[in-house]
């Protein structure tokens, strides 16, 4: 960043986040004291016509050359796995796809590479409801439990592996129910919220929170998120507990809700405020 002028910001995926946040960023970012230096998308074809070609970067091993403060991924998990560590040579990262933290030898690599350039690994809380309440309460050695329950309808899936073979047998079917280390790589692009309250809760971590991921033919037009804690019980032996019910309205067959995208927002405006630091934090 110049010293006295715009944060430099680019974006990796130009899915539907992606086109938001590229849209805000086009339309506001002046008098946000941020620009837009490029956008990166798998296919190329599909910045056609709505990104400035100035804008297109055609190779993102070339991001260098657009001297980026922040680049913010919205594509998939897989490019943390296979760009995280080259991005954080030259900028601050914001995850958008926390599910690829779950993965050891990534989230290894990447708090190596932080630490080496200097850079921060920043993760979005996307549609993850007090995340600073769990991550307090984590902090003070006071959470037991951590369940996270997203469902939604079927077509709002993109699943891998086993699961990707998995039915619904009725109205309501549980697809998968155990730590979130085992869910992540098999719906990586459902489970960027259980992945963020793991963060959250590092005591807990990927192997001690709980997803659940719930195909319901109801929810046409939204996702659901319930997230229940227990923390320790007071003097009468009842324990501290917390249930918290999102209905976060999306398209039919979306995998990012609306407010999800409002939440996002947010977030990137939140890490442009922040200094660089070594490390992952929940922004």
């Amino acid at each position: 960043m110049v010293p006295g002028g715009p944060l430099r910001v680019g974006v990796v995926g130009y899915g539907r986040l992606g086109q938001s946040l590229v849209s805000r960023l086009l339309a506001q970012g002046s008098e946000l004291g941020l620009e837009l230096v490029f956008v990166w998308n798998r296919d190329p074809g599909r910045m056609a016509g709505s990104v400035p070609p100035a804008l297109q970067l055609q190779d993102l091993t070339a991001l260098e050359e657009r001297h980026p403060d922040l680049v913010v991924e919205v594509a998939h998990p897989n490019i943390i796995h296979e760009s995280g560590v080259q991005i954080l040579r030259h900028a601050n990262l914001l995850v958008g796809s926390p599910s690829a933290l779950a993965d050891q030898t990534t989230e290894q690599r990447l708090m190596e590479a932080s630490n080496h350039w200097g850079h921060t690994v920043f993760v979005a809380r996307g549609a993850l409801w007090g995340s600073e309440d769990i991550r307090r309460l984590d902090e003070a050695g006071g959470l037991q439990s951590l369940r996270v329950t997203m469902a939604t309808h079927p077509d709002g899936f993109r699943l891998e592996g086993s699961l990707a073979a998995a039915h619904s047998s009725g109205p309501r079917t549980v697809l998968y129910e155990g730590p979130v280390r085992g869910l992540c790589p098999l719906a990586p692009r459902n489970s960027n919220t259980m992945a963020a309250a793991a963060l959250a809760a590092p005591s807990l971590g990927f192997d001690g929170v709980i997803g659940v991921l719930v195909a319901d033919l109801s929810l046409t037009d939204m996702h659901v998120v319930d997230v229940e804690l227990n923390g320790p019980p007071g003097p009468t032996g009842h324990c501290f507990t917390v249930h918290t019910h999102r209905e976060n309205p999306a398209q039919p067959g979306a995998v990012t809700g609306s407010a999800t995208v409002t939440a996002f927002w947010h977030s990137l405006l939140g890490c442009c405020q922040l200094p660089s630091r070594p490390g992952i934090h929940l922004c």
